[in-house]
């Protein structure tokens, strides 16, 4: 009875009078990635074809991203997009070290994309701005065209995400994601004009996304882990964005410690602290990245840790599987975190907290 009563607390609107309940927002948010998705290639295909063909015509020598926050994991999915499709050297700039330290690094020649959802922090927009004076062309990928950085940049991508109510980002954060790739194939293209293979990959995403949202899977695995102490997420290539973007969810929804790694990375050192009584959220893709996370789980394995896999394949050890269509592992990102979103919502509530409103954040968040 108790976990009932946790899950149907409510908390006082803005004027204090009427009540929702916790996770309202949120779990609307979440709900609406299939429709975000759908408006997303609807009614932006023909801008952001329009960008990528100038930005083919350009043929930048290398991409800079800038971006903060959950924007951060787009940018570092795009970073890998650009490289692997493109073959053009991509990299996330360090904003402070700009804004707080003064350099001005030579940017001429270059594309420098800042990703934000509100567009509104300065140091972000200071990047753009740095860049155009060093002869860098500019773009801006936002879910408002009215903001700082998309008036700074030379060019803009709405990803039309709509009002989002919680203040952890769900629906833009996947509205970037489609942004990007839509941006990216376009660039390859050449004319901006996604392939035929592409527009029927991105047609079957709304779909997708309703089917891998329709599973409860998630909501059994934050059962589970009600009582943890800290969690690892870990990925490679792809999925390693997607781990990161789950670790940030944990953290600014339910407080629980959550350490992201690349599955190289994770065996370099971190391996030593993963045991039985440390969940290990594992995204293990349908290609080169999750094959090369087999070895990985293996030693995984020989630590006897607790792991939970979301992706297409059962993986001998597992403890569960977090089931994910088998596509490509370039579009695996924009549908792996609409189940660790889930879990992220569920285990706050199960926890007691209000995933809408994390204590000490605000929606827009500005950094210099």
């Amino acid at each position: 009875m108790a976990e009932e009563r946790t899950l149907n607390r409510t908390a006082p609107t803005s004027d204090g009078i009427a009540e929702v309940a916790f996770g309202a927002g949120m779990t609307a948010d979440i709900a609406e990635q299939p429709e975000v998705y759908a408006r997303l290639a609807d009614e932006q295909s023909g801008a952001i074809a329009a960008v990528a063909a100038e930005i083919a015509r350009e043929r930048p020598r290398f991409v800079v991203y800038t971006a903060r926050g959950t924007s951060d994991h787009a940018a570092l999915y795009a970073a890998y997009l650009t490289e692997i499709r493109l073959g053009i050297p991509a990299s996330l700039a360090s904003p402070s070290a700009i804004t707080v330290f003064g350099a001005r690094p030579d940017l001429s020649g270059a594309l420098v994309v800042g990703v934000s959802q509100s567009g509104g922090s300065p140091d972000i927009a200071e990047v753009l701005r740095v860049g155009k004076e060093s002869g860098a062309r500019t773009l801006a990928v936002t879910n408002n065209a009215a903001s700082p950085l998309a008036s700074v940049a030379d060019r803009h991508i709405d990803v039309s995400a709509g009002h989002e109510r919680a203040v952890a980002a769900t629906k833009t954060y996947t509205a970037e994601l489609l942004a990007l790739l839509m941006l990216i194939e376009g660039v390859r293209a050449g004319d901006g004009v996604l392939p035929e293979e592409e527009r029927r990959a991105v047609a079957e995403l709304p779909e997708l996304a309703r089917v891998v949202l329709e599973d409860d899977a998630a909501i059994r695995a934050a059962h589970r882990y009600r009582f943890a102490d800290r969690v690892v997420t870990t990925g490679r290539g792809y999925a390693y964005p997607t781990a990161r973007e789950a670790a940030l969810k944990l953290m600014e929804t339910s407080y629980l410690p959550a350490l992201a790694f690349s599955g190289a990375d994770l065996l370099h050192g971190p391996l030593a602290m993963t045991d039985p009584d440390v969940p290990v959220l594992a995204v293990v893709g349908n290609g080169p990245g999750g094959q090369a996370m087999r070895d990985v789980l293996g030693r995984l394995g020989e630590r006897r840790a607790d792991v939970v896999v979301i992706g297409p394949s059962d993986v001998m050890g597992s403890a569960l599987r977090v089931a994910s269509p088998a596509v490509d592992e370039r579009y695996a990102p924009l549908l792996d975190i609409l189940p660790l979103q889930r879990l992220a919502l569920e285990l706050a509530l199960i926890r007691g907290e209000n995933p809408d409103a994390p204590r000490g954040l605000r929606k827009v968040t500005q950094t210099m």
